[in-house]
């Protein structure tokens, strides 16, 4: 690169805006090629444009510098940047010489710190999730009126006193067994687990309560540890997972059973409320003794109508008995004549029948018995012409003699 030069004066050496920034851009072009670690902020990206644009912020005192990287190589990293990642750039220092503007010229950016996390976290949950430790058929229901509740907690926590103070307000008699530990830094996930397996060989613990108060990303990182989790996946009882606040949600709170915005709200869910169950006992046995007075009002009712029955069952008895021998005389009394009137109509009957058979029935309507020689003619090839008949009629009879046979 040509020598910048300066301007002829006398006393002093002075440069043009040109040369100076030349002259630095030149001497910031011996710099090796660095790392930069900082917060991004104001990103810009755009497809039409051939950069990215970001600044690199440091989050200690707020210094900033402008960083470009080539659009293409920035989108074959990947990364999806968002504003507030902590990344690492690796690039070198340039002057922007027309306009004097220093900037980093980044030859490529990875992931630091909460972002690098973040990610790892990811990979962690998309591998558990697909091992069925989140699925919600796994879930079980809390005891009712659990023996002991364990509460797995800091030393010095917030987060035990509101959990314990909450349990014994609402039930007096609970019974609490709890389990200290670190809740943050490199031993808190070893110890978590330590301490939850503690509690599970128990015998009368039915329910953990996994707790601990609000802190940064960074202090409730033990939480998604994946012993820890597994851990809480394997408790023999229901667990409640009451970690940080609400918009903090670690990966134990995935595994446990249950869930709980804050340390108080798992109290509330792991015992219930001593005067709401009183009041429900109260309402429960006045219930019961209206059905046992209703019960025994009804059986009483039933003797008495028993009672009544017995006592009347003599005289009833005599009266039914009264009643058949009334009845079996009547049709004593009644069978001859009922015989004979039976008797009666089937001669009647007989009769009929043998009216209607008779020959004097047919002779009524007009037909007549022809006998010769006291033999029935019953053919025209009977009789000749000259022969002597009889005829009978239905009333009386008379002789004749055939004159012609029609054959």
């Amino acid at each position: 690169m040509a020598k910048v030069d300066a301007l002829p004066y006398d006393d002093r050496t002075v440069y043009s805006v040109a040369s100076f920034n030349e002259g630095v851009g030149h001497w910031l072009t011996k710099l090796p090629t660095v790392w930069v670690e900082g917060e991004v902020t104001e990103l810009k990206r755009h497809d039409r444009w051939a950069s990215v644009f970001f600044t690199l912020k440091d989050p200690a005192d707020g210094s900033c510098v402008p960083v470009t990287i080539a659009r293409a190589k920035f989108d074959a990293l990947g990364l999806d940047l968002e504003n507030g990642e902590r990344v690492h750039v690796f690039g070198r220092a340039e002057l922007y010489e027309q306009r004097g503007e220093f900037k980093l010229r980044a030859l490529t950016v990875e992931r630091f710190g909460l972002g690098a996390h973040l990610a790892s976290l990811e990979r962690l949950k998309a591998k558990l999730a697909a091992e069925g430790l989140f699925a919600s058929e796994r879930k079980r229901p809390l005891p009712f009126l659990p023996r002991r509740v364990g509460v797995v907690t800091g030393n010095d926590a917030a987060a035990k006193r509101d959990v314990v103070t909450t349990i014994e307000s609402r039930f007096p008699p609970a019974r609490i067994l709890i389990a200290e530990t670190y809740v943050q830094g490199p031993r808190a996930a070893g110890e978590i687990v330590s301490a939850i397996e503690r509690l599970c060989d128990e015998p009368d613990v039915d329910v953990i309560v996994l707790t601990r108060g609000g802190g940064s990303f960074e202090d409730l990182l033990a939480f998604s540890d994946e012993r820890v989790v597994r851990a809480v996946a394997a408790c023999r009882v229901p667990v409640v997972s009451a970690v940080g606040h609400e918009q903090d949600t670690p990966l134990c709170d995935l595994a446990a059973d249950v869930r709980a915005s804050t340390p108080t709200a798992a109290g509330k869910l792991v015992v219930p409320d001593l005067a709401i169950v009183s009041a429900k006992l109260d309402r429960a046995r006045e219930t019961i003794a209206r059905g046992v007075h209703r019960v025994l009002e009804r059986d009483r009712e039933r003797l008495a109508r028993t009672a009544d029955r017995l006592r009347a069952a003599p005289r009833i008895g005599l009266e039914r008995d009264r009643l058949r021998l009334e009845r079996a005389h009547e049709r004593l009394r009644s069978a001859p004549a009922l015989t004979v009137e039976r008797k009666r109509a089937a001669l009647d009957s007989s009769a009929a029948k043998l009216a209607a058979l008779s020959p004097l029935q047919t002779l009524r309507r007009g037909y007549a018995i022809v006998r010769k020689d006291s033999q029935l003619v019953s053919s025209s090839s009977g009789v000749e012409p000259g022969s002597r008949v009889d005829v009978t009629l239905a009333d009386g009879a008379f002789g004749a003699r055939v004159e012609e046979v029609t054959p």
